[in-house]
């Protein structure tokens, strides 16, 4: 069937004939669902039939066929086999370029290049994007819209193979960035897998919480532990396969939290105990998280930005919350954040919309006129 114009032309200028995808799960097939976004060809590839039929009924590409010769494949495989299924890939399809897009980069790279006929043909990489949910079922064409796509080439990789994937990268919507192995995994570690183990063990502490203490959570609570429903099998391998790096930051983060322990026995039961010094180490540690809190990028990536906050009560009811962004678009005020919580035991939703600081009190008056009820 001949491709519509519009499609054609955007193949043309993407460069790429057929990418392969072999893993649909959440990342591979939303790799896939970019790709045709932008006009790519794409063919998919899976252990499980149901698994790549899914995905492909979801429009993330067509079935893989054996006379397919692809330009670049993209291995979306479990962490533990992706070293693995990319030799399987390098061999099979002897012109492709073969990256991956597994969260660990040095292990994965020293299997690849020390079992690879051509290692030269093969490029790490890693879109830092996911969601809680899995599956392809999950996957979105704009998972990657605005998010690292890290492009980890070895030294034997090459520079034209390197710079295709950083191009397929940027088909995505990615902001392209690029890093060694040992660099990358010492980054993730930080700024990924640590705090997927924070979240999970402060999460832990809830198990065998009365349900009445339970209840009283707030957006703090979800907020710290929002990323602790994730998928345990995975983020072992993950943990497992960047043992060396995330040891190295919890070590760290756990003599931090040591310091505040031994500051918290020093005063006690006795608010008003003397504890020198006891004081000054729990205030380093708050004001230490704001250093860091402010070093956090931005909206689309750009560099730290302070907001302000506008509070409004709003009714548990169908229509309320567009009603609300109806009147604070016609405010005229950007809405760079929100979100939601309850409270307890009323009917009533508290809604907090992240605005530039200048908006904060044009907004309230607004919404305040509108008749909301907005806290100070």
């Amino acid at each position: 069937m001949p491709q519509a114009p519009d499609v054609a032309s955007r193949r043309a200028e993407s460069g790429f004939g057929l990418v392969t995808v072999v893993g649909t799960g959440l990342i591979g097939a939303s790799v896939g669902l970019a790709l045709r976004a932008a006009g790519v060809p794409v063919a998919l590839e899976d252990p499980s039939p149901t698994a790549v039929t899914l995905a492909a009924d979801l429009g993330a590409g067509r079935l893989a066929r054996p006379d397919d010769r692809p330009d670049v494949v993209v291995v979306a495989a479990p962490p533990d086999v992706t070293a693995r299924v990319v030799g399987d890939a390098l061999r099979r399809h002897p012109g492709a370029t073969v990256t991956d897009v597994a969260s660990v980069k040095r292990a994965v790279e020293a299997e690849v290049v020390a079992a690879a006929d051509d290692p030269a043909r093969y490029v790490g990489s890693h879109p830092m994007a996911g969601r809680e949910r899995s599956g392809a079922i999950a996957a979105r064409s704009d998972l990657f819209a605005g998010r690292p796509w890290v492009v980890v080439a070895h030294e034997a990789s090459d520079p034209g193979r390197v710079a295709q994937v950083e191009r397929l990268a940027a088909l995505t919507g990615a902001a392209v960035a690029r890093m060694a192995s040992a660099e990358h995994d010492a980054a993730v570690a930080a700024v990924s897998h640590v705090p997927q183990v924070a979240a999970s063990l402060v999460a832990a502490r809830l198990r065998d919480l009365p349900a009445d203490s339970v209840a009283l959570a707030g957006q703090g609570l979800r907020d710290v532990t929002r990323i602790a429903a994730s998928d345990p099998a995975l983020w072992t391998q993950i943990l497992v396969g960047n043992a060396s790096a995330v040891r190295t930051v919890l070590a760290d983060l756990a003599a931090d939290l040591g310091e505040v322990v031994a500051a918290l026995a020093d005063v006690g039961d006795d608010p008003d105990a003397p504890a020198p010094g006891a004081r000054r180490v729990l205030a380093s540690a708050i004001a230490h998280g704001n250093a860091g809190h402010a070093r956090i990028p931005g909206k689309h990536g750009a560099g730290p930005t302070t907001y302000g906050t506008v509070t409004v009560l709003m009714p548990d009811r169908p229509g309320h919350l567009a009603l609300l962004f109806d009147h604070v678009g016609a405010a005229g005020v950007n809405v760079e954040d929100v979100r939601i919580e309850h409270e307890v035991g009323r009917a009533v939703g508290v809604v907090e919309i992240a605005v530039l600081p200048a908006a904060v009190d044009p907004l309230r008056a607004a919404l305040r006129a509108q008749g909301w009820t907005v806290r100070d």
